[in-house]
């Protein structure tokens, strides 16, 4: 009941166009009021600052960054023209390369709004010149973009590994079989649309092309390999990772390709702060949500009152499915995690639910909700580039949106596709 009325109090606040940082903080701060007194209030400051700076949270700040200064280079561009030419002979293609480009984009940025702002000012115009409506065309953009909640590195990833204590590389090796899943899916989708509605092929295949395009983004190719393969070969942390990824953009951007101006430097450096400072407001908000649900022993209470209607951990995933599903449509994938992780973790530690597997269902639920109003956060970013109605894109978006439930179901009850490479890679 009492998670129930903070929630119902979250939501009328954000109706009311409060922040969900704020309103996630108010009510967590009324709440400790309520149940402890005022006299606990003034530890909040502290509480709040302790919860915010973790160390492994500072790879957020600093995969946002990275994503930004792709984003003012030619970086995205580059990536784009190389899945033009591999892609651009299938009919269809143009959403095939949204697709592609998204995932390409993904294995540095870690975020789905980044992926939609550097992807969607290219490609969905482009889409539109070529005939496909502008609700498609916001449509593969959003779905793909939300592609970078999967393939590693995930900024929702690192804020799960943060707050159930697990690792963030294994949760991120954990993505990978199921976002190449979802991007094949996504493609095989855009080719049904492309056969249904006669979209045009971009250009014929040629070799010549192909190696040009991989020429001019060979430096962008390298950046993931450089990347996830030092933090999956146990080089660097996944913190330290996001590090090396701000200074492989800014040397591909500065020197190597010299397109990365100091003004835009500067601009993407004052995006990516505000970005950041969105989540780390909803991270240090979460801590006071994390006190008082400890205090009050509300996810053993929830843990208790579950495995009082069911022992089968299927059928906890499913609830939790719907659950999630639910959530998704209302919050951040980032306020999602923060709020819900501390209530469900020691229902999953009974249920004896690998904590990585159950990382990686949790992400894909997000995913889906980052699709479905009201929120919405990445559909409604690619509204506003393809200028389309929400509700008229949301129903072109159906199609995408059941490709990425088949991959949260395929992983939920088959948890052999996110855990193989783990067993493989760590032998646990």
């Amino acid at each position: 009941m009492a998670v129930a009325s903070m929630l119902l109090g979250m939501i009328a606040l954000v109706m009311i166009n409060v922040p969900i940082a704020v309103a996630l903080g108010l009510v967590a701060m009324a709440a400790i009021w309520i149940m402890q007194g005022a006299y606990m209030l003034p530890n909040t400051a502290l509480v709040m600052f302790q919860g915010a700076t973790d160390f492994p949270l500072l790879a957020v700040p600093l995969f946002v960054l990275a994503g930004g200064i792709m984003n003012a280079s030619s970086i995205a561009r580059r990536l784009i023209n190389l899945a033009t030419a591999l892609l651009g002979f299938i009919r269809g293609g143009l959403s095939m390369v949204t697709v592609g480009s998204a995932m390409f984009f993904a294995e540095i940025s870690g975020s789905a709004v980044a992926d939609v702002a550097a992807l969607g000012t290219l490609l969905i115009p482009a889409m539109k010149s070529r005939g496909y409506s502008k609700e498609f065309a916001a449509a593969v953009t959003s779905s793909s973009a939300s592609l970078a909640i999967i393939i590693p590195p995930s900024i929702p990833m690192i804020l799960y590994a943060a707050m159930a204590q697990e690792s963030a590389v294994k949760i991120f090796v954990a993505g990978i079989i199921p976002g190449v899943l979802g991007g094949l899916g996504l493609m095989a989708m855009s080719y049904y649309y492309a056969r249904k509605y006669d979209f045009p092929v971009e250009q014929r295949f040629d070799l010549c092309i192909v190696a040009k395009a991989a020429r001019e983004a060979i430096w962008a190719l390298v950046m993931p390999l450089i990347i996830l393969g030092s933090i999956f070969g146990g080089l660097v942390t996944a913190t330290e990772g996001a590090a090396l990824a701000v200074i492989s953009a800014l040397l591909i951007g500065v020197v190597i390709y010299r397109d990365l101006s100091f003004r835009a430097l500067y601009q993407a450096c004052v995006d990516s702060a505000i970005q950041t400072a969105v989540v780390m407001l909803l991270v240090a908000a979460s801590a006071l949500v994390g006190i008082y649900l400890t205090e009050s022993q509300l996810p053993q209470k929830l843990a208790t009152s579950i495995l009082s209607i069911t022992t089968n951990p299927y059928l906890v995933l499913l609830l939790l499915n719907v659950f999630f599903l639910a959530i998704g449509m209302f919050l951040h994938s980032a306020a999602a995690i923060i709020l819900t992780v501390p209530i469900v973790l020691p229902l999953i530690q009974q249920v004896h639910i690998d904590p990585v597997h159950f990382g990686l269902v949790l992400t894909l639920n997000l995913a889906i909700g980052q699709q479905t109003p009201p929120v919405a956060s990445v559909l409604i970013a690619s509204c506003s580039i393809a200028r389309s109605d929400i509700w008229q894109t949301t129903k072109a978006n159906l199609g995408f949106v059941g490709v990425l439930v088949g991959v949260l179901l395929l992983c939920t009850y088959v948890p052999w596709l996110s855990l193989v490479l783990i067993k493989l890679f760590y032998g646990t």
